[in-house]
């Protein structure tokens, strides 16, 4: 069984170090040891919020990712990554954060847990369900490779206006890096029919339990995805 649970950041110090080690964990067994999606100053970042996935029986943070929401103060890890080859990525988050924008960043999922799909399918609906609380108009991400045909299924579509028509060379030189964008999170008019339906689930319930099911069978999850202290806005 396993515990998706969402929060600010900063209202949760001890689950957010669980979630760096178990990131810089995955990073060091993929041969990564800079990227600066693993920067920490997130944790104290207010406008950074937060889904972890725990085991639990022993309460280990397996897997998670963050939303880290557009302010002139705390650049996004996407503009500090991109801006290193290209600088017109400043001019796209401020278009987009007109409406309000957020980034998917820091994506991560223990070996141990490989296989099951709670990565690369399940924490990517949750991030995008919990988008819709935090009255955010745009997703902004980089993905890896293995993540970019999930992430178009649930509705993004490739940012070319930045980079190589949407690609970097990121975290290392033989790593394909693809900027992608949601421009209506609330509506999904772009996710497959499926992914639409399930994330709009999680968007209604926020807190129940279900049977999911993945390449190793099925497995219980309880969501809690309801978030507190939602009035960044107020903050800009």
């Amino acid at each position: 069984m396993f515990n998706f649970k969402a929060f600010r950041a900063i209202d949760e110090p001890e689950r957010c170090e669980k979630f760096v080690q178990g990131h810089s964990d995955v990073l060091k067994q993929y041969g990564v040891t800079k990227v600066t999606s693993s920067n920490n100053d997130w944790v104290n970042n207010p406008f950074v919020y937060v889904v972890t996935v725990e085991t639990a029986d022993t309460q280990e943070v397996v897997s998670g990712l963050r939303i880290h929401i557009a302010h002139p103060d705390y650049p996004l890890p996407m503009e500090q990554a991109v801006s290193q080859v290209d600088h017109k990525i400043f001019d796209l988050v401020k278009d987009y954060s007109v409406e309000g924008t957020g980034e998917v960043s820091g994506l991560w999922n223990s070996k141990s847990i490989s296989g099951y799909g709670v990565g690369a399918v399940l924490l990517i609906r949750a991030g995008i369900a919990i988008a819709t609380q935090l009255k955010l108009g745009s997703l902004l991400a980089l993905v890896a490779e293995y993540t970019l045909k999930p992430s178009l299924q649930k509705g993004f579509e490739i940012e070319t206006g930045i980079g190589n028509s949407g690609t970097f060379f990121y975290p290392k030189l033989d790593l394909v890096a693809t900027s992608i964008v949601m421009k209506d999170p609330e509506n999904l008019p772009l996710a497959d029919s499926s992914e639409r339906e399930r994330i709009m689930e999680l968007r209604e319930k926020l807190q129940f339990n279900k049977i999911e099911e993945g390449p190793k069978g099925k497995f219980e999850v309880n969501y809690d995805l309801l978030l507190t202290n939602i009035n960044w806005r107020n903050d800009i």
